[in-house]
């Protein structure tokens, strides 16, 4: 009992001097709005960028597929952090834009690629009985993508988006290499400051998990609508 009250009295006093002592408990509060923001400019530009491709890959024109699949392997073929640098040092140099929106752009750039794979999947496992219907009902091929086959798409697709979103949250603890202050980095400077490594560190992990647990019980919940929705 001496010993685990002797772990207690540590752990608390080591909590005090990395978190409420100067009001370092701040900086992760700080830390997880832009790690919050940067990840929605992401997922908002990833969809939108993965959708766009995703239609070029399935295109039957040869130039559109080309285009499509060379943004595919060259930003799956490189590091995500590469990228980031690259867009926020060269591309965004001499732009005045905040960090935060360039650290979005990077990683929605990124998360394209993979969403554009995510949405095409999705698109091939309508089955093209649904295409021929709408094609009788007199719709053309745009109308018909639009009304039949993505409704029937984003379905098939949703739990693959939610877990892209997931590994965004994730991803976004790189932005400390362009100054960023999100969780992680904010856990860094408040081990930098107090000399110890366990506390901050077990910090940014809850805090994580916490976010990351949250996001996946409000998906499991909007999943179980669209499957009710779609039994009815």
């Amino acid at each position: 009992m001496a010993g685990l009250r002797e772990w207690a009295a540590e752990f608390g006093a080591d909590f005090y001097k990395c978190f409420i002592k100067d009001d370092r408990y701040q900086l992760l509060l700080s830390g997880i709005g832009v790690t919050i923001r940067v990840s929605l400019i992401a997922v908002a530009i990833g969809i939108l960028i993965g959708f766009l491709i995703a239609l070029c890959n399935l295109s039957n024109k040869k130039l559109l597929r080309a285009l499509g699949g060379i943004y595919t392997d060259i930003i799956r073929g490189t590091p995500s952090v590469t990228q980031l640098m690259l867009i926020y040092f060269v591309i965004f140099a001499a732009v005045g834009i905040p960090k935060w929106i360039i650290a979005g752009i990077a990683f929605g750039v990124n998360s394209g690629a993979y969403v554009s794979e995510i949405i095409r999947a999705g698109i091939l496992s309508v089955d093209k009985g649904q295409t021929e219907a709408g094609r009788s009902l007199g719709l053309n091929g745009q109308q018909t993508m639009i009304h039949i086959v993505i409704p029937q798409a984003v379905k098939n697709i949703f739990p693959a988006l939610c877990n892209e979103f997931i590994v965004l949250i994730k991803e976004t603890a790189i932005v400390g290499y362009v100054g960023l202050m999100d969780i992680q980095k904010a856990g860094d400077f408040i081990k930098s400051a107090t000399w110890n490594a366990f506390m901050p560190l077990f910090g940014t992990a809850v805090i994580y998990y916490v976010l990351i647990k949250l996001l996946t019980i409000a998906f499991k919940k909007v999943e179980e609508r669209l499957r009710k929705s779609e039994v009815r």
